[in-house]
């Protein structure tokens, strides 16, 4: 097994030629991953990397070419500096297609593996997707265990029934007198922040499968980290939220980000209802309202785009009726260290 030259790269300071690099192997596996979809621009990739949150510790590797003048692979591992899933650290490895299968990725999961191990982090998990199949294989190699199985799922705008939209909406509209509809644009209010941070805490509802992992409780601190990235991504998010009327209190809400450097798709991020609120159809309702509005002002959207895990039955069954397909598969996978270094070791 040749021995490539691996380097440390300081994300937030890195160099300009390290920078264009990276954001150049990203754009080719993306290309392998996602072909219709536009590259990333050097200035997002760069603007997120220099706005990480201070309670993410992502340590990144890089591999070059022999003449140092393309990126061919890089691996990295995130650390997450807080109060749940100490035992965690989340990882990631990409390869060029034309250097596959000579090594390279087990010589960065094995820096990976030693990061991790120095943060006392037992479990390692990933993702893995169907467009390229060498992710999934290096998985079952490591006898990985499949955590989470899902879908990125999407919406043809031009197959929409705009009708089944305003029933939805009608239909919504009839509690009004028992919820008040609302809406964000961009960063949420500052004085809401400890409510909020509740009513993000049902992301915690969705299901976690096989996972070993523990709920998540970010903090008003962690969130405004998370925006200021989103920020200066250029993420414009939209939320829509229903208020219960009698107590002030939250009911649910729902989620998506758009971004002009990909215009002509909108990410669905999470919708949730909390457990007392449901059979009213307020899910529908608020999936419909945001739809409504979202292709008003963007009316260049041509699809919408979100991830399912498949035993998410309540929220499948919404977005089916609304006419999602599958666009591609995604697997959570999670592996002991103790299981990675016999591999490692073989």
């Amino acid at each position: 097994m040749k021995d490539y030259n691996i380097q440390v790269i300081n994300l937030k300071n890195a160099s300009d030629e390290e920078y264009i690099a990276l954001n150049k192997i990203i754009n080719i596996i993306r290309k392998e991953r996602q072909p219709d979809d536009p590259p990333i621009p050097l200035e997002e990739t760069t603007n997120q990397l220099k706005n990480l949150p201070s309670f993410v510790d992502l340590k990144m590797w890089c591999v070059w070419n022999e003449d140092h003048s393309e990126m061919i692979a890089q691996g990295n591992v995130g650390l997450m500096r807080t109060e749940e899933n100490k035992h965690l650290a989340q990882f990631d490895i990409i390869v060029h297609a034309d250097y596959r299968r000579q090594g390279i990725g087990k010589q960065l999961y094995g820096l990976i593996v030693k990061a991790a191990q120095a943060n006392h982090r037992r479990l390692l998990l990933t993702d893995t997707n169907d467009r390229i199949r060498a992710g999934e294989a290096f998985m079952l190699r490591l006898g990985a265990q499949r955590g989470l199985e899902g879908h990125v799922n999407q919406l043809r705008i031009a197959d929409l029934d705009h009708q089944l939209i305003h029933e939805w909406i009608q239909q919504g509209e009839k509690n009004l007198t028992e919820f008040e509809l609302g809406i964000w644009e961009g960063n949420y209010p500052q004085e809401q922040l400890q409510e909020i941070i509740e009513l993000l805490d049902l992301t915690n509802q969705q299901p976690f499968g096989d996972l070993e992992v523990e709920e998540m409780h970010i903090t008003p601190e962690q969130l405004v980290e998370m925006q200021k990235m989103d920020v200066a991504r250029g993420n414009q998010r939209y939320t829509f939220y229903l208020l219960e009327e009698a107590t002030g209190k939250f009911a649910g809400y729902t989620e998506t980000v758009w971004n002009a450097n990909r215009p002509e798709i909108l990410r669905q991020d999470m919708t949730g209802v909390f457990p007392q609120f449901r059979g009213k159809g307020l899910g529908r309702w608020l999936k419909a309202a945001m739809l409504e509005r979202q292709l008003k002002l963007h009316p260049e959207i041509k699809f919408v785009r979100t991830t399912n895990a498949d035993t998410n039955a309540a929220m499948l069954r919404i977005n089916n009726e609304l006419g999602f397909k599958p666009y591609m598969t995604s697997i959570l996978w999670q592996m002991e260290i103790s299981q990675v270094l016999e591999y490692l070791n073989q």
